[in-house]
């Protein structure tokens, strides 16, 4: 028996140093691309933060002021110990880490302002991962399809990294290539997430999170598809086509597939970039204006919404050859079909309500209205109130489209008409006080009046 258990020691011990020489000499070797590990450090770290809350906050009475306090405190140490997790497994972790930290409505400020620093740490794939992924899905080597390919990327993201290239035509292309290692994780990482949920609903009943993991389910498949984002972009260029302010990048489909896509090469500057739009000449009241008209079209009216709306997808620029500005609108990997435009006069009054009340599609709505205010803010062009006007005239479209749609009866066709007509003409009227309000006109006029009436001598 022990001549048995020595000899199987030894096998075992000869196949693990085998295994280990392998995996040291494979240069896409990597520790966090163990199951066992990545499920170790998701557990770990559930179980410490679920044990901080049970155990820190036991002993204060509830709602006084030393309990939120130490509620604050456990927050915050939950949160980096949360962040660590998602750099650390990278992937899915970072896009689901990303995307609580945008959830300002519904976490604590501790959670967001902690996660997201994580929109700034996305891996990223070596040159080595990138010739392998163009390889595997396009057939060739990276000299055989570009003349040049940067090896810099021009930004990385928790699912894919972009390079500048030039093809063999002259045309300057941005190349998207999805990192080698997120489609085999992605469904692992999600189930390991639902499990892990669960556990902590057990715990604490009133962790009402599930419909994150659902979300995430749902919209991966969607967001590591690179032609359902080519499709999307097409789509949105399509849709809004009569606004002649937009850009949306060519997609270069001959060369596109579910892990590259690749695209018009478009540069300029954030959209809350006020110093490159004075440095550029670009008028910010306009680009703020054109933002509001943007999102609120395709919200209230078109019902196809764009789900990732941060700055860093939203460029502004002069375009080429004119001194005409136009905003550059990145990464359509997810849409929503935004119900409100069918339902807006059941979905519009619930704004008000819980927000655990409101419909997924309304909390797009809340991020997509906090971008536009933090543009603003950037810009100084809140006082102009350019993207809530914005939104009220798409609102009053939208209702009365629905209205009408509604009823057979001219007379009341023709009411809801006059009725939208007379609203959006309100909405003019108030744009025009705010603007006479920014441009200190009264200033000037008391101005004009002392120099045609001057004092007395």
């Amino acid at each position: 028996m022990a001549r048995r258990a020595l000899k199987l020691a030894s096998w075992t011990s000869m196949a693990l140093a085998a295994s280990g020489l392998y995996l040291y000499s494979n240069k896409y070797f990597d520790p966090n691309d163990f199951g066992a590990v990545r499920v170790g450090r998701a557990v770990a770290t559930t179980a410490v933060i679920s044990y901080d809350y049970l155990t820190s906050l036991r002993s204060v009475p509830y709602g006084s002021e030393e309990y939120l306090q130490l509620r604050s405190k456990v927050h915050l140490r939950s949160a980096r110990r949360l962040c660590e997790l998602c750099c650390a497994n990278r992937g899915t972790f970072i896009k689901v880490g990303q995307h609580l930290g945008a959830l300002d409505y519904l976490l604590p400020e501790e959670y967001t302002s902690t996660l997201k620093v994580l929109h700034s740490q996305a891996p990223q794939s070596s040159m080595q991962e990138v010739r392998q992924v163009i390889r595997e899905d396009l057939g060739k080597e990276i000299h055989d399809l570009f003349m040049s390919f940067d090896d810099t990327p021009l930004g990385a993201a928790s699912l894919a990294q972009v390079h500048k290239a030039v093809l063999h035509d002259g045309r300057t292309v941005a190349v998207k290539v999805q990192h080698p290692k997120v489609q085999s994780q992605s469904s692992k990482d999600i189930l390991l997430m639902e499990v892990l949920v669960l556990a902590v609903k057990q715990l604490f009943p009133e962790f009402e999170f599930m419909w994150l993991v659902d979300e995430a389910k749902k919209n991966l498949p969607l967001e590591l598809d690179f032609l359902n984002e080519g499709r999307n972009a097409e789509k949105v260029a399509q849709m809004l086509k009569h606004f002649d302010f937009l850009k949306v990048p060519q997609i270069y489909w001959e060369l596109s597939t579910k892990r590259v896509l690749l695209m018009e090469f478009v540069d300029g500057g954030q959209v809350n970039d006020r110093d490159y739009m004075e440095k550029n000449k670009i008028d910010v009241n306009q680009i703020s204006r054109h933002l509001g008209k943007m999102y609120s079209e395709m919200i209230f009216v078109n019902g196809f919404v764009h789900c990732d709306p941060h700055p860093g997808n939203v460029l502004v620029r002069k375009r080429p050859g004119t001194e005409k500005a136009e905003i550059v609108l990145l990464d359509h990997g997810l849409y929503q079909d935004s119900e409100i435009r069918n339902n807006a006069a059941n979905y519009l009054p619930q704004i008000s309500q819980l927000l655990n009340d409101v419909p997924r599609q309304m909390l797009l709505i809340f991020k997509t209205n906090d971008l536009l205010r933090g543009i603003e803010a950037a810009l100084s062009t809140r006082a102009s109130s350019s993207s809530f006007l914005s939104m009220s005239r798409c609102c009053v479209r939208a209702l009365a489209a629905h209205k009408r749609k509604r009823t057979c009866s001219f007379f009341r066709r023709t009411q809801i008409s006059v009725s939208e007509a007379f609203r959006l003409w309100q909405i003019n009227l108030h744009e025009l006080a705010l603007r006479v309000k920014g441009l200190r006109l009264a200033g000037w006029l008391l101005a004009l009046l002392c120099w045609l009436l001057p004092a007395p001598h």
